[in-house]
């Protein structure tokens, strides 16, 4: 029979293809892979990591500390510091707030209990303190392992660890002098502690502290190898400064335990971890182990760097979640009650805002039992603290960060049928989760987003809790629950009650219009780390329905390439976490993290590609400041291990991987079932970036994808790589699609045009997202009527509003509508902040009262700046009072003004004061308070009235600003005239 030349040649690649991957073997090393690993790299800039031992996902993590506090200080240590404090025994990696540095030992040759911080004593050794100063050239730093040579004293640091306890090796100079400082006072602030020398070679303790974590408590017991001679104590006897009898000068070695249960807790990890092993045999072990962990992905390529790039990343995506559980399984849960079982790994230090996107996806893949124990953790803490984490430190709920993103780890791990748990009771603390009504879910539930002016980062919220109801929809479906799925797929769509169809951007909705002046490039409150450039793309759920949003693909297209060439500047609120910009895409930060898949939707995979290598090479460098923002607990690094590798997960829970392009010549995941994935990327090279074609197994892949099950049945995926774009998954059908399409809902109606607040009169333009969808609406006590054309409101109104489709109903949405007095207006000598406008001009006399949340538009923000402003009666009128409203919220800078004045004139040019109030100089506190300045002025007649607010300026030395020449903001609201 005659093949048809097109079949012929199918048959030709085919047989080739299974030729070509009959004949690929699993990647083999060259050298140990922990030799790759380059602890530094994100030690400066604003990586935030530390370089010290730990484990993988250990509890202690032992590390020189360098600073003690400040932004780049919250891991402990900076690499561009030159002064060492000690070596605690807790840090976090790459996080954004700042804690632990707990139990720290400082060997050196004098009593000192000063730690040389201090410069404004006049005692020259207390102003030398106990630090000592060291230099890079002296620094080793492996897994497992730390060394430092102390510079100040010549006293050498080695370091090593087990999962719970750690051994120091310290050798002296010379047999005279050798001091060993226990600080618990080192960094927070100390609730309670306990030194307790129970013999001449034992300490134990504990160390209650407050910081990010409020109330953390730590035990320890430490053996030393030499015996303690004396102990001396500071006044508080919270830092003891031990003299070690040590004759023939051999090294000290101190071995420690810690525990968050109990003093005994440490010493069984200590002992049952330790024990009589030599530091040699410890620092072995946790080696070995390093690099069993590595091994679970064993690249081949000849650039050093790129290697060392991955398996740093590979070993940052290890360092957390950390153990937290003794060695007999008891644990301090989030009632902060012991606890105990066997049944599992207790965790904590859960960044789930940053890690549900990459780091726990890819644990999947690589660390199935030990997501298994993730969740067990997380259902654990549901049962001990009322709700699942968000982001949990030490058993204690930080509050930090939106969504419940445990949510989409669970429903993740479910659907790729990693199930040893109780998957009921999962699916209940999910559910549970997305029903309470604090942090805007009231709102979200009852109108289908989160207004503006009821809660903060309203835009960032909707976004992310309707991604996490899609998960949650998609395990229900997979356990057949029907009415759930209804529920949470409609609920999945809620984004699109924040897409402004007219800018094309998601927008916050201030009293259902939207929140304007609109800058996308301006950060504000209504979006978490980022402006409306970085999330209105955030919509990994249904991709397809952001597209029909925008008008199709090549509007989707064109919106990602005016992102990546976007200027790279931010305007509005200062944002550090905002780094690593390729025009407005923010690689630092990880709402930016799916973006430049976006383009395989659109069947432009070469996009992708173009984009990936950019980040792969430029924003991920072998350097301290190689890393392009806060590491965040593994999500930076997983990030670049997927994307290394040739795809990333857009959209957990949906099973797929989104190819990008690969970075190494070969890669083989060692799964722990036992099988092999094998990628393979052939005529790779600097130039060489874009896919040409795809084999899987054997058979040519055409779509731009793959998927879990892919992986975990082992196998090859081969990649022929090209220096030019090629039309690889280029057709209809061969792009990814995530799409809702059961359950659709009818979006809320918003006010296109007219003023909440207004003069005369307003004209009222209502519209809906969905052109086809009808829009009812009706005045005070009137009945609904169709909207069809624009209405005039004259007089303050109540207008209520919803929309229709088929059988589908939008959520009802009311909006009250005040007349300002049309003779009164207002003249602002100075100029507000636009992120903080509180409605525009007339913001201070609109009638609209200001609540304790400054985040929620209703306050007009000056920001290092005075406030003058003068209201204008229209004429002469006697006035009996006047008030003005000054919000105080110090965590956020903002303080009450050191003066206010009020004045008053008849013409406007010549004012007389009438009132002065003088504030006394800020003390500490908590929370937010409003501040009512009332002045009664017995009929006094004027036309003008003038109030003048002082700014406090620079921040005070006690707030934590002050280091960093922090300027306070004034927060005003209404002025009232009776």
């Amino acid at each position: 029979m005659k093949l048809p030349i097109p079949f012929f040649f199918a048959l030709v690649i085919l047989f080739t293809a299974c030729k070509e991957n009959k004949d690929i073997k699993p990647t083999k090393k060259d050298k140990s892979l922990i030799s790759y690993v380059n602890p530094f790299i994100g030690t400066g800039g604003h990586g935030h990591t530390y370089p010290g031992a730990t484990m993988p996902f250990g509890m202690m993590q032992l590390s020189p500390d360098t600073r003690l506090d400040g932004w780049d200080g919250c891991s402990g240590y900076h690499y561009s510091d030159s002064y060492i404090y000690g070596f605690s025994h807790t840090h976090l990696s790459g996080t954004g707030v700042s804690d632990y540095g707990d139990i720290l030992l400082m060997p050196t040759n004098e009593i000192n209990f000063n730690n040389g911080a201090d410069t404004s004593t006049s005692s020259a050794q207390a102003r030398k303190g106990y630090r000592a100063h060291f230099s890079h050239d002296n620094e080793v730093a492996e897994p497992g392992y730390y060394k430092v040579r102390l510079d100040s004293t010549n006293i050498d640091v080695e370091l090593t660890v087990s999962k719970r306890s750690g051994i120091h090796k310290y050798q002296f100079p010379t047999s005279e002098n050798q001091i060993v400082i226990l600080d618990l006072e080192h960094r927070d602030e100390l609730l309670d502690f306990k030194i307790d020398q129970k013999d001449k070679y034992v300490i134990t303790g504990y160390r209650h502290s407050k910081a990010w974590a409020t109330n953390q408590k730590l035990f320890y017991h430490i053996e030393l190898s030499h015996i303690a001679v004396s102990i001396d104590y500071n006044g508080k006897n919270s830092i003891a400064a031990i003299r070690i009898g040590n004759p023939k000068n051999e090294p000290v070695y101190i071995k420690i335990g810690i525990s968050a249960v109990d003093i005994e807790g440490a010493k069984k990890n200590l002992e049952e971890e330790i024990g009589d092993k030599t530091f040699d045999q410890v620092k072995q072990e946790a080696q070995d182990a390093w690099e069993s962990q590595l091994e679970k992905i064993v690249i081949e390529s000849d650039n050093n760097d790129y290697k060392t790039n991955f398996y740093t990343s590979l070993y940052h995506s290890m360092l957390a979640p950390n153990l937290y559980q003794d060695v007999d399984g008891r644990y301090r849960g989030m009632d902060l009650n012991i606890h105990q079982t066997n049944d599992f790994d207790y965790y904590t230090v859960f960044s789930l805002w940053d890690t549900y996107r990459a780091a726990h996806p890819l644990y999947t893949i690589i660390e199935e039992d030990r997501t298994n124990d993730f969740i067990n953790t997380f259902l654990a803490k549901y049962d001990e603290g009322g709700i699942m984490p968000i982001w949990d430190l030490s058993a204690n709920y930080t509050g930090c960060m939106i969504g419940y993103h445990a949510v989409p780890v669970i429903a993740d791990a479910y659907l790729k049928g990693i199930r040893d748990y109780d998957a009921e009771k999962a699916f209940e603390a999910m559910k549970h989760s997305a029903t309470r009504d604090h942090l805007g879910l009231k709102s979200y539930k009852e109108f289908g987003f989160i207004p503006v002016e009821e809660e903060s980062e309203s835009v960032s919220k909707t976004l992310e809790y309707a991604y996490d109801d899609w998960t949650i929809a998609q395990m229900a479906k997979a356990m057949n629950k029907t009415d759930d799925y209804k529920t949470y797929t409609e609920r999945a769509q809620y984004y699109k009650n924040v897409f402004d169809p007219e800018s094309q951007f998601m927008r916050g909705r201030f009293r259902n219009t939207w929140f304007a002046p609109f800058d996308p490039y301006e950060v504000n409150f209504n979006y978490t780390e980022a402006n409306s450039w970085q999330y209105s793309y955030y919509v990994p759920q249904d991709v397809s329905g952001f597209i029909n949003l925008l008008g199709g693909k090549d509007k989707l297209e064109a919106h990602l390439d005016k992102l990546f060439t976007a200027e790279a500047e931010t305007s509005g609120r200062d944002q550090a976490d905002i780094t690593g910009l390729i025009g407005q895409y923010a690689h630092g930060n990880e709402p930016s993290h799916h973006m430049a898949y976006l383009y395989n939707f659109v069947n432009k995979p070469f996009k992708t590609q173009e984009k990936v290598h950019q980040i792969l090479t430029e924003l991920y460098t072998n350097e301290p400041d190689g890393i392009s923002g806060n590491e965040d607990c593994g999500q930076m690094s997983a990030w670049y291990v997927f994307s290394s590798i040739g795809f990333y997960p857009v959209t957990p829970a949906s099973n797929l991987y989104i190819i990008g392009t690969p970075l190494f010549d070969k890669v083989t995941i060692n799964l722990e079932n036992g099988k092999h994935f094998t990628i393979q990327a052939k005529n790779l090279s600097n130039e060489n970036i874009y896919i040409e074609s795809v084999v899987l197994n054997g058979t040519p892949l055409n779509h731009s994808y793959i998927s879990h099950e892919d992986i975990m049945k082992g196998g090859d995926l081969v990649f022929n790589m090209s220096s030019q774009p090629t039309e690889w998954a280029t057709l209809e059908s061969q792009e990814p699609t995530t799409q809702i399409s059961d359950n659709l809902i009818v979006p809320v109606p918003f006010i296109a045009k007219g003023d909440v607040a207004f003069k005369g009169e307003t004209q009222v333009v209502l519209e809906n997202v969905d052109k086809d969808a009808q829009i009812l609406y009706k005045l005070n006590d009137a009945e609904f009527k169709v909207y069809e054309n624009a209405f005039i409101i004259s007089e303050p109104s109540t207008l209520e509003v919803y929309s229709k489709k088929g059988d589908a109903e939008s959520a009802r949405i009311t909006t009250k509508f005040y007349k300002i007095d049309p003779n009164i207006s207002i003249k602002l000598e100075t100029e507000y902040a636009n992120q903080y406008n509180g409605g525009g001009q007339n913001a201070l006399i609109d009638g609209i009262y200001g609540t304790q949340d400054f985040r929620t538009g209703t306050w007009q923000g000056y920001f290092d700046e005075d406030v003058i402003a003068t209201v204008d009666l229209g004429s002469i009128k006697a006035i009996n009072e006047i008030s003005v409203n000054f919000l105080q919220d110090q965590k956020s800078w903002i303080f009450l003004p050191t003066q206010v004045e009020v004045l008053i004139s008849n013409d406007g040019n010549e004012f007389k004061s009438i009132f002065t109030k003088n504030y006394d100089a800020p003390e500490p506190l908590e929370g937010s308070q409003i501040e009512t300045l009332n002045s009664n002025l017995k009929s006094k007649k004027a036309r003008f009235i003038k109030v003048i607010a002082k700014k406090l300026g620079k921040l005070p030395e006690w707030h934590l600003g002050y280091e960093h020449d922090g300027r306070s903001w004034l927060f005003v609201d209404e002025i009232t005239i009776k």
